[in-house]
């Protein structure tokens, strides 16, 4: 994750890159900027970054961005992936979330209207159920990180005060690192999951657009 978050500021600021605001044109250009800069800096070329890739478990749920090996074998913890395994699922959300008849504003965390929230999927297992460890990106395309870092905090106390089932406040992220200068922010959190699934730790990183 430190690699990305080196990568997010650059690419933000490339004067070449269109202008974009929707989440899969972003997406789409930060994955083709990640590859980009793999390829080109050694220690780095053993990886490769793709879009819309299915899910291990659940082929038809797509990840938004997947971190893959390229060229090489890599073992972790005793399981091999290569070039058709996904190291590491990659959920990625705008902040605000765009309006919309079903829509719910609390989407990077949970959605009323279906299991399209970013951490539910995860939570739920409808997203990276083989794995132990996940990422999100978030587009902060309005207000600030600490802004959305209280929000996302109120969200979640509000799913423990209505009892929504399987929130607690244990779900709260946590700032680990905070570049104001280069405005992105890492955060950390740790879930409960659903179907005897061992607990996830999801990283976030969150860019100032």
């Amino acid at each position: 994750m430190t690699f990305i978050a080196d990568v997010m500021p650059s690419w933000r600021d490339d004067p070449t890159r269109p202008p974009q605001v929707a989440e899969t044109g972003l997406t789409a250009q930060l994955c083709a900027r990640l590859n980009s800069i793999t390829r080109q800096t050694i220690g780095w070329d053993f990886l490769q970054f793709r879009r819309e890739e299915p899910d291990l478990t659940r082929a038809g749920r797509s990840i938004d961005l997947a971190v893959a090996p390229s060229g090489a074998i890599i073992w972790i913890e005793g399981r091999e992936y290569n070039d058709y395994s996904t190291l590491l699922p990659i959920e990625c959300k705008r902040l605000p979330t765009p309006t919309g008849r079903d829509r719910d504003e609390r989407e990077y965390v949970y959605s009323r209207f279906s299991t399209t929230g970013g951490v539910q999927r995860f939570k739920a297992g409808h997203h990276a159920a083989a794995h132990d460890r996940a990422a999100m990106i978030g587009y902060v395309q309005g207000k600030d990180i600490a802004f959305w870092q209280t929000k996302l905090d109120s969200w979640i106390d509000s799913l423990v005060a209505t009892s929504c089932k399987g929130w607690s406040a244990d779900d709260k992220l946590s700032l680990t690192d905070h570049h104001n200068a280069n405005r992105v922010a890492s955060l950390r959190s740790t879930h409960r999951r659903d179907a005897g699934l061992e607990p996830i730790m999801i990283d976030h990183l969150w860019i100032e657009m």
